[in-house]
């Protein structure tokens, strides 16, 4: 990913967070048909070293496996019109853009084809989604022959994290006012509430 100094992420913590707040994203392999992608919802480990994460068995991207892949993690984003910037009155010179958030994980995926190891994630997968909800249903609740049946249907797959790649596109390379402006623009968008929390604003 290109990432130019004023929208690097460098704080691994925070890169892990936005990915944790994601909680989805697009993993990719590279095989012998070329390119191929599945979206995902996933867990990543507190250190951000560890991605777990569960396929459909006919999916056939599992059986790249052992492999090297890339987990593209989009947050927010939102088109910036130049009409936003104040600096527009003043000289004229701007153009549109675009204000993103995404990561990048980078390592090595490898397949858990083993009830246990994928009961254990898609357990914590779904205590993790369902824990904010009144009435939290847990994996549980359901027949026990009916879960066994459906991990049938699925393979565990776990990307062993070697870099992270975080950017933040928030207008940081615009002065104060054109930030302003940008954020009265978009009054209700997470990109918004993105560049508040990135520039103090």
């Amino acid at each position: 990913m290109y990432l130019p100094r004023h929208f690097t992420e460098d704080d691994s913590d925070s890169a892990v967070a936005m990915v944790r707040s994601a909680a989805f994203g697009h993993l990719v392999v590279a095989g012998p048909a070329g390119l191929a992608s599945t979206p995902m919802p996933f867990l990543i480990s507190d250190d951000g070293g560890r991605v777990r994460a569960h396929l459909a068995r006919p999916n056939q991207l599992w059986k790249q496996t052992p492999c090297d892949a890339l987990l593209v993690v989009p947050l927010s984003d939102a088109y910036i019109s130049p009409g936003w910037y104040p600096s527009k009155a003043e000289h004229g010179k701007v153009v549109p853009t675009w204000n993103y958030e995404v990561v990048h994980l980078h390592g090595r995926l490898v397949a858990h084809d083993d009830a246990d190891w994928t009961l254990a994630m898609v357990s914590d997968l779904t205590d993790l989604h369902e824990s904010a909800l009144p009435t939290p249903w847990s994996v549980d609740d359901a027949p026990d022959t009916y879960i066994e049946q459906l991990l049938g249907g699925i393979v565990g797959i776990e990307l062993e994290v070697s870099r992270i790649e975080a950017k933040r596109k928030l207008s940081q390379n615009k002065s104060d006012a054109d930030r302003a402006g940008v954020m009265a623009g978009l009054p209700d968008s997470p990109i918004r509430r993105a560049m508040g929390e990135r520039n103090g604003a």
